[in-house]
């Protein structure tokens, strides 16, 4: 086998970033993530084994049965290692000797959540976390500022935070491509973008609509938090929604259902405006190391094999000095080993010129102590003669 080791100009890092795409639409309690239908397999009615509208971590599982689903584990020693979601308290009480196996579960799965904030006597936790990140973003608008002289106080406005998990936007939400619409029976009734860049959610539509070009709300890029405040009435009827029965459509009201609590009417004591309907588009961003290397097969190499089908199976008698090998006493000759000539000829009867010619289907990486860590193939088999080089690019992304 033939080794090679890359030169300096043969190994390439770079990032590349992207701007994937994401678009959510909830209506009576459901999230349809990019529009994705709920499929069902041979083995259970949800493949994906995680709920509608929810992105699947790792894809394990799926079209699983239960019995069938792989599943992580432990064994309890001394070492006390242990799952984030088993406190100390069922790690001593639920397991009791060592050498028991402590499973979890896989199909981890993230979905956007909505949570309504009400003015309240006391202090909000949720609000307060976010305090320093909302004066963090304050330079881009004063409408971040957790209270300002304009005549605000977070702490006491009614406040819709949807939260957006990091799985479902990379590093952070890019700038100009947030768009919340809201629904009422189909028909449009407000829709908001972000397109000043500096994270204002402006009313742009519908045209001539109540609000128009009001600030309805902030987005934190890279928290994943969009904070909605905009309580003017939007139009439409009178709706319920769960903790206000009887009022007018509202960006506070926005993503009613959407992971809150609020999902099917008698169920945790509230019910879901089944009139209303809304959609969340937005663009994230992530960054990938990738790493390129180049692996070359330069002319008059890598002609030779070790695969036995490249020898001739008439190679002579090993048995005999008059075959070119054999065995004596004092002596042991190799037989001529005959090479299997692969190259047609243009005409029969006819022996073409013998050529040395392989072909490269694996590229094996090894590390410094020759431990092979990893292969590439080829599509198709390449044909290497001594007369052509080649140059493989190897790409990695981390």
């Amino acid at each position: 086998m033939s080794f090679y080791k890359f030169n300096k100009n043969d190994i390439f890092t770079n990032t590349i970033e992207a701007y994937p795409e994401y678009n959510f639409y909830i209506y009576s309690g459901s999230i349809y993530l990019d529009n994705t239908p709920h499929l069902s397999g041979a083995h259970t009615d949800n493949i994906t084994g995680v709920p509608k509208g929810y992105i699947s971590l790792y894809e394990y599982n799926i079209d699983r049965e239960e019995s069938q689903r792989i599943y992580p584990f432990l064994v309890k020693n001394g070492k006390r290692d242990c799952f984030k979601s088993i406190s100390q308290e069922d790690f001593f009480s639920q397991y009791n000797y060592d050498g028991e196996l402590i499973t979890s579960s896989y199909n981890m799965s993230a979905s956007i959540t909505r949570e309504y904030i009400a003015v309240s006597t006391t202090t909000n936790m949720t609000m307060s976390a976010l305090r320093s990140a909302l004066d963090h973003y304050a330079y881009l608008s004063p409408h971040y500022q957790y209270s300002s002289s304009y005549g605000w106080d977070k702490s006491q406005q009614v406040i819709n935070l949807v939260s957006i998990p990091s799985i479902l936007y990379g590093s952070s939400m890019k700038k100009g491509s947030v768009s919340l619409k809201y629904y009422v029976t189909g028909t449009l009734v407000g829709e908001l973008n972000d397109s000043r860049l500096n994270g204002e959610l402006v009313q742009v539509g519908p045209e001539g609509s109540t609000g128009s070009g009001s600030v309805a709300g902030v987005v934190l890029y890279n928290e994943g938090f969009i904070l909605l405040t905009g309580s003017w009435e939007l139009g439409g009827g009178s709706h319920t929604y769960g903790y206000d029965v009887t009022s007018k459509p509202k960006w506070v009201h926005y993503a009613f259902g959407a992971n809150d609590g609020n999902t099917v009417a008698g169920v945790e004591g509230a019910a879901v405006a089944v009139s209303s309907s809304y959609s969340l588009d937005y663009s994230g961003s992530t960054h990938i190391q990738t790493l390129t290397m180049l692996a070359h097969a330069d002319y008059g190499e890598l002609n030779w094999t070790n695969n036995p089908t490249y020898i001739s199976a008439s190679e002579g008698d090993i048995q005999s000095f008059s075959g070119g090998g054999g065995t004596g006493s004092v002596q042991y000759v190799e037989p001529p080993l005959d090479m299997v000539n692969i190259v047609s000829a243009s005409f029969t009867a006819q022996d073409p010129t013998y050529e040395k010619t392989t072909y490269i289907t694996k590229i094996g990486l090894y590390d410094e102590n020759k431990n092979l860590i990893g292969i590439a193939k080829v599509a198709n088999p390449v044909r290497k003669t001594e007369d052509r080089g080649f140059i493989f690019k190897l790409k990695l992304d981390i």
